[in-house]
């Protein structure tokens, strides 16, 4: 339970469900904390941050404009500007790679729970709590999920990367996956370049490392 003595815990909040966002507002006040503010994306979160100067950030994982990883990926840049402040990532899905470079500092004030799996409010209580006090909370299906893409080397690659892999194993060149996925070409060799340390292809001057790369795709 929340000691009645000290200043209240302070709360930011994105999720992009109004009636779950405006339903955590009331828990987290009868919990006796203080959420300051809520939206229904990340972004606005993050641009406010110098003004709420939260001690904890609760984020949806899924959320506009494309619904795949803003939660996550803003709860990384969150951590980069105030390494202090929790971050809960609360949500229906396991991402993957994010999470596990959100996790992977091994640093506390963190966790990842599965809505559908949090049995009460005390449970989501005691974690938001816990997270604050810079303990770690995980739900044991996101560990499960993580340890099972530790051995996949095409595990940590980003959303953005796997397109450009699969547009590789397709054998379009640099430009023409510049051109099919609407960015530069400088954007398309950073993404490859970024592929190729992941998957631990050196340059070693005779292998070619795109057919290497593209081997490693199609073999998942």
């Amino acid at each position: 339970m929340t000691d009645p003595s000290r200043s209240p815990l302070r709360i930011v909040l994105a999720e992009d469900s109004m009636l779950l966002r405006e339903g955590l507002v009331r828990l987290f006040d009868e919990a006796g904390f203080e959420t300051v503010a809520a939206y229904g994306e990340a972004d606005s979160l993050l641009a406010a941050l110098d003004d709420t100067r939260p001690d904890l950030a609760v984020l949806d994982v899924r959320m506009p404009p494309t619904f795949r990883d803003e939660g996550v990926r803003a709860a990384i840049e969150l951590r980069r500007r105030m390494p202090s402040v929790g971050v809960l990532l609360l949500s229906q899905y396991v991402e993957g790679t994010y999470a596990h470079e959100l996790l992977s500092s091994g640093e506390g004030g963190m966790g990842y729970l599965l809505k559908d799996r949090v049995a009460s409010l005390d449970e989501l209580e005691d974690a938001v709590e816990r997270v604050s006090e810079g303990g770690t909370v995980l739900d044991p299906q996101v560990v499960r999920e993580l340890l099972s893409r530790r051995s996949d080397p095409l595990a940590s690659l980003t959303p953005r990367e796997r397109e450009v892999m699969e547009l590789m194993a397709e054998g379009r060149t640099n430009a023409g996956i510049a051109k099919q996925l609407f960015i530069g070409v400088g954007a398309v060799e950073k993404n490859v370049t970024s592929i190729f340390q992941k998957l631990g292809l050196e340059d070693s001057g005779t292998d070619h490392r795109r057919v290497l790369a593209v081997l490693t795709w199609l073999q998942r």
